[in-house]
């Protein structure tokens, strides 16, 4: 009898468990050889109360040195890091992991770090490995600012990863961030598995994820609780795999916005697989402002998604504008091309399930539709189409909008 294959997405899994089992093994292997460093015996306070954080960078500093791969420990406790803070080679170790059993806390005073953009940063770094902990930015304050209506800083990033290469970010808690939870910038090769982020979702600017001008980016079964984008993906980001995703609240995953600039990077190759979407603003969105701009969008793979109570499961907005400021009634220059939404079934919250508002000037091209299977308290709900092509297979509720 013939041997039965394993279909393609399950063998990509399973060759991404294997590729994080055996490099946890290799990785547990090489760190019995290493050179440790635990951040109490550089004068850490695990109590909280004393700011660790210069006894955090001697502990960087002496990983970072050492010829030898090397381990940050950092044990149980509450730590408090109460500057922006960064971890910045390049470092003569190839290999450097930072084991996190408590908790680093942000500063009580919001304006600490709310104008540094980034709270912690890993910068042209290459071979960091990050695991467990939590970061606790302490953000509610800065919130409570904003909502007043006074002045406030824009605040402060909790984790960045920026021009850098071969990172790896597992099992790690973010929590109530001044602005975006993680960024990944100007980096190559990074994998983020089994990270847990959490805001409310009334808190403006935490989005979960944010990915520009990278590569080769994984991220594997985050679960995320924000008040803004779960995933936002920026210009200049190539090769990208989101898998097992967990969103709500939050604003869905978003492409975008792009097309602020004119010579703007383009985004290629991204595929969102198997993902919950539960009482989002948004599921797929893909957004762009209406400028002029040499930008683009291809090569896009949404695939089997769980929508409930969605507002907008699919959405493609040409138009975006949101304070009309800035943004003329132009068209957007943003091409979007080579979409494909397949097995996208569950509720949408508003009548319109499936919206593509795109620019007249260059009408989104090769959108695909297959088994979407969407409903609007329990009847068909609407789709709505402008300058859009493409083609649907299977079955399509609500039916097909699209033009060939």
């Amino acid at each position: 009898m013939a041997k039965q294959l394993l279909p393609l997405p399950l063998l990509r899994h399973a060759l991404l468990c294997f590729f994080f089992l055996l490099c946890s093994i290799i990785f547990t292997k090489t760190l019995a050889k290493s050179t440790t460093y635990n951040v109490v015996d550089f004068g850490a306070d695990p109590t909280g109360f004393k700011d660790s954080t210069l006894a955090f960078l001697g502990a960087w500093s002496n990983a970072c040195r050492s010829l030898r791969p090397a381990r940050i420990q950092v044990p149980r406790g509450q730590f408090l890091l109460g500057t922006s803070t960064r971890f910045g080679g390049p470092c003569n170790s190839r290999l450097i992991s930072i084991t996190m059993l408590g908790t680093l806390v942000g500063p009580s005073d919001y304006r600490a770090i709310g104008e540094s953009l980034h709270w912690l940063t890993f910068d042209e770094v290459s071979g960091v490995r990050i695991h467990g902990g939590v970061l606790d930015a302490r953000g509610s304050s800065l919130w409570a600012c904003k909502f007043s209506g006074q002045p406030c800083p824009i605040g402060a990033i909790t984790l960045g990863i920026k021009n850098s290469n071969n990172v790896v970010v597992t099992g790690l808690t973010l929590i109530n961030s001044q602005l975006f939870h993680m960024i990944i910038n100007g980096s190559n090769n990074v994998n983020v598995h089994g990270v847990k982020i959490m805001a409310p979702g009334n808190s403006p600017n935490t989005d979960g994820i944010h990915v520009q001008f990278s590569s080769d980016v994984t991220i594997l079964s985050p679960r995320i609780r924000t008040g803004d984008d779960c995933v936002s993906i920026g210009p200049g980001t190539r090769n990208l795999w989101v898998e097992d995703i967990a969103c709500g609240p939050g604003h869905g995953i978003s492409i975008g916005s792009l097309g602020w600039g004119m010579n703007e990077a383009g985004v290629n190759n991204v595929t969102v697989r198997t993902a919950t979407f539960s009482k989002t603003m948004n599921g797929f969105r893909i957004k762009s402002w209406g400028r002029p701009s040499n930008g683009f969008v291809n090569d896009v793979h949404f695939e089997h998604a769980l929508m409930t109570d969605v507002q907008n499961p699919i959405v493609i907005d040409q138009h975006y504008c949101p304070f009309y400021s800035g943004c003329p009634q132009m068209a957007s220059g943003i091409r979007i091309s080579d979409i494909s939404y397949i097995d996208i079934h569950g509720t949408s919250a508003t009548e319109v399930a499936v919206k593509f508002d795109c620019s007249l000037k260059h009408p989104c091209r090769r959108l695909r539709l297959e088994d979407v299977r969407l409903t609007y308290k329990n009847q068909v709900p609407q789709a709505s189409c402008r300058n859009a092509g493409g083609t649907s297979f299977g079955t399509v509720q609500p039916g097909s909008c699209l033009y060939l």
